[in-house]
Parts: C-alpha cells; structure tokens; sequence
C-alpha cells in the first residue's frame, strides 16, 4: 500500500479529530479511510489512534509519527513544486518590504542583478522599519531582523547579525572607556526606538548574563541616524555588526567590551506561505539565500 497515501490519510484525521472529518478533506469513503488506518499501523506495529463509540484520541506513538509524517509531507510537495516549477519562467510583479538601513546598506546592490537574470519579473520595493501585515498588506516578502515570534508565516534565514556596543575614539578620551556594562549608567547612550530592549540593554559575559537599565539621551527610530551621531562624538551605540562593522574595521568607532555579547539575531525572509508559492517570490528567496551565504560583516 502507498505510505505517502497512508501517512495523508493518518495526517488528516489527526487535524480532522475524526474519522468523518476527514472524509471530506480527502474525498474517500469512511471504510476506505478505516483501512488505511489499520493498514498503516499493523505496519508499524503500533496503535496511533485511540478509537471508542463516543471519542478518537491519539496517542503518544501517533502525536510523534504525525510530527514526522507532516515534515515528510511537507518535504515531498516542496520537492515536486521545485521539480514543476523549473521548466518555467518567472514572472508579474513582487511587493516587497525591507528594512531601511538594511535595504539600503546591503540589499540594494543586489536588485539589477535578480533584474537581468529575471527579464518579466517587476519589483515594488517599499522600506520602512514598521513590521508589515504580508497577507492584509499585499506584500508578497519581507526582510526581517530579529528573533522572530511564533506565526503562520514562513521564513528562511539568511544570515545572522549581533548587537555590537561602540562609541568614537574622540568620545571616549572625553568620557572615558566603560568596562563592565553597569558603567554605562554614566555615559550617553544612542538608542535605537524600535528595538522592544531600548531601555534595557541584555549582555552576556565571564559573569553571566547582565541585565543594564539604561537612560539613553537620544532616541532614534533609524539606525543610520543613530550611527551619525555616534561618528560625531555623541555617545555610546548599539547597533548590528552589518551597520557598524566598516566603521569599526576604519577605527572610526571602537568596539567596546567584546567579551560581553548582546543580542544576537537573525536576518529572515518571511513569506505567506510554502503552498502553491508562486514562482517569482521562490525565485527571489533562492536568490537572496545564495546572496548572503557570505557575508561582509562579523558575525
């Protein structure tokens, strides 16, 4: 018997929460769906549902195997659409948003070239910083930087950046090095207004994790105006290693306590979702994947 079929038919009537609800979904009769429950578990060798008059339930055997089987599913059709898909040309319009300094900074030297390699593909390409409804917005990707929350979207991670704490040299000959992340209470501190962290700053060091109130004097909601400031002496920054890394490497900002990390996090594309994903936007994540497997900044 066909295990993908079975491990369908076992699939849906685990989300169904019953024999009859699953008829519908997969356009089988209910004996034909009793019979490749019990097909599949005399081969396993093991009972996945619980069944009386009154209830199903399932067990932990069936709550790990549906696990699996969903993964497996999910692998199965991914790899039949890429199949389909690469006898086709892409094409239409993809709207797109992206992080203002992000975009700028690292994703608009790569627009031409997804461009020519993709001659009926249009971009709609909108930057902000504001996280965007894709589904209510009509957005068919975005850029995010972050820990990402648990939601129906899907993403892949492109790369990886870290909170770095850095000021100019001239600042700190005027105000002095701080050397344990408390010390910071003393200093002026640039803050970026969109990180959910901006009053309190997380480290990680030889003694653990620190937590560090701060009081920033001044609050900004774009990275490349925080980053001006600190260039012109005016405080202490913590911002990504993919804004501040060439000023760090030019020693035009200094990189201050390196043995106390901050936040790490990830660089993602997110999507509505995998199903039936059309063609230019699988394109494009491809592409931007292939983009960032090296990077200019540390990580």
């Amino acid at each position: 018997m066909d295990r993908t079929l079975e491990m369908s038919v076992f699939t849906a009537v685990v989300e169904a929460g019953s024999f009859v609800g699953a008829v519908d979904s997969l356009k089988m009769s209910k004996a034909a769906v009793s019979r490749h429950i019990n097909a599949l578990e005399q081969r396993l060798g093991v009972r996945l549902l619980q069944r009386t008059t009154r209830r199903l339930s399932v067990t932990e055997a069936g709550r790990q195997f549906y696990q699996r089987a969903k993964e497996v599913l999910a692998a199965l059709e991914e790899a039949e659409s890429e199949v389909s898909l690469r006898t086709r040309e892409p094409s239409g319009l993809i709207r797109i948003n992206v992080p203002l300094t992000f975009g700028v900074l690292h994703l608009a030297p790569l627009w031409g070239a997804f461009l020519d390699t993709h001659p009926k593909v249009d971009l709609d390409i909108s930057l902000n910083d504001r996280v965007v409804d894709l589904v209510n917005e009509g957005y068919d990707l975005a850029i995010r930087i972050g820990i990402l929350p648990s939601s129906a979207l899907v993403s892949r991670k492109l790369a990886s950046t870290r909170s770095v704490l850095c000021a100019s040299p001239t600042y700190l000959a005027r105000h002095g090095t701080p050397e344990h992340p408390r010390d910071l209470a003393h200093h002026q501190l640039i803050a970026y207004t969109n990180w959910s962290a901006r009053d309190e700053w997380p480290f990680e060091g030889p003694d653990g994790k620190v937590q560090v109130r701060v009081k920033p004097r001044v609050l900004s909601n774009n990275g490349d105006t925080s980053r001006a400031i600190a260039l012109r002496h005016g405080g202490i920054l913590l911002e990504p290693s993919f804004l501040v890394d060439d000023d760090i490497r030019r020693g035009d900002l200094v990189e201050l306590m390196p043995e106390y990390r901050s936040i790490e996090m990830g660089i993602y594309a997110v999507y509505p979702t995998r199903k039936q994903m059309p063609l230019k936007v699988r394109r494009l994540v491809d592409y931007l994947v292939e983009a960032f497997r090296e990077v200019s900044w540390t990580g």
